[in-house]
């Protein structure tokens, strides 16, 4: 198993190619490329290349896949008997962010194609189908 370190919005995750992980908005637009030089471990195959603090020639790609907001965190600030209350709500600004590739050195370690609806084919199986519509007419 290959996966990555990376730091981004100030917080450190590891990530691993073909899923997605949610961070601090990127300002950037959804299905565009990023690149992600801020690297501080990879680990490929029992190999483990940790940087000081980063790891030289890893880049992490991936692609951003949709900008929301996360719930909202509600802020109570209250002093006892002097009648002071203050009610604050904070929604964040959030990045889902799919990782295609873990790259060191020009070499692509990890790499999931991104698959799109169009490009997924919906497999149904006709036998199975007919043999429970056979099934429920022999019930009834």
């Amino acid at each position: 198993m290959t996966y990555a370190i990376i730091e981004t919005g100030g917080k450190q995750m590891k990530v691993e190619a073909g899923r997605f992980y949610d961070i601090e908005l990127l300002t950037a637009e959804p299905d565009e490329k990023v690149t992600i030089n801020a690297v501080l471990l990879v680990h490929h195959e029992g190999a483990v290349s940790i940087g000081q603090p980063l790891v030289e020639g890893a880049t992490v790609e991936g692609t951003i896949m949709r900008h929301f907001r996360g719930r909202k965190v509600l802020v109570y600030k209250m002093k006892p008997k002097k009648k002071t209350r203050k009610k604050r709500g904070h929604r964040q600004e959030i990045t889902r962010f799919l990782i295609n590739s873990i790259n060191l050195n020009g070499e692509v370690l990890a790499y999931e194609e991104s698959p799109t609806m169009a490009e997924t084919p919906v497999i149904i199986d006709t036998d199975f189908v007919e043999e429970t519509a056979d099934e429920s007419s022999e019930e009834s």
